[in-house]
């Protein structure tokens, strides 16, 4: 109960502040149900402004690696509450157009990040960068299976909330 209290609070604060314009390349566009928008009906985050929010990390295998690595970057509620998101589907895209579906709860049930350091360096796109949507497999037995697996999307470009 307290957890969730915690959970709602964050979303909550994150969303009363007034999303800033980027300065700099875009590297993720948010869009769908939003109430904070920052171009037109979307919200634009540059790499500055993601470095800006809550960072958080973890140390996990995954199946893309050989070796655990540690990713680093802000909680994808973060980025969703910082655009006032609210729905129950976020589909999240990557540059190479690869679409998958995720369900809005995963983002408060997990402490899912939206990695922009790997092993604390920037992702090149070539590898998986810059943003890599990752759940913390190691912390979660659960996610240990292939549904989680494909909704970690690399070369995140695009969030659409519905």
């Amino acid at each position: 109960m307290k957890l969730a209290f915690f959970l709602v609070l964050s979303l909550f604060s994150l969303s009363c502040f007034a999303l800033d314009a980027p300065k700099g390349k875009v590297v993720l566009a948010v869009s769908g149900a939003l109430s904070q928008q920052n171009s037109g009906k979307n919200a634009e985050f540059s790499m500055d402004m993601l470095t800006k929010l809550p960072q958080h990390s973890f140390v996990s295998k995954t199946p893309w690696y050989e070796k655990p690595v540690k990713f680093t970057g802000p909680l994808l509620r973060d980025v969703l509450a910082a655009a006032g998101a609210k729905g129950v589907q976020i589909s999240a895209l990557a540059l190479d157009d690869y679409r998958v579906e995720i369900p809005f709860e995963d983002a408060i049930k997990y402490p899912i990040i939206i990695a922009r350091l790997l092993d604390d360096k920037p992702m090149a796109v070539r590898d998986k960068g810059p943003l890599f949507i990752v759940y913390p497999f190691d912390q979660y037995k659960e996610l240990h299976q292939d549904v989680y697996y494909t909704r970690s999307v690399w070369q995140l470009s695009k969030i659409i909330v519905q």
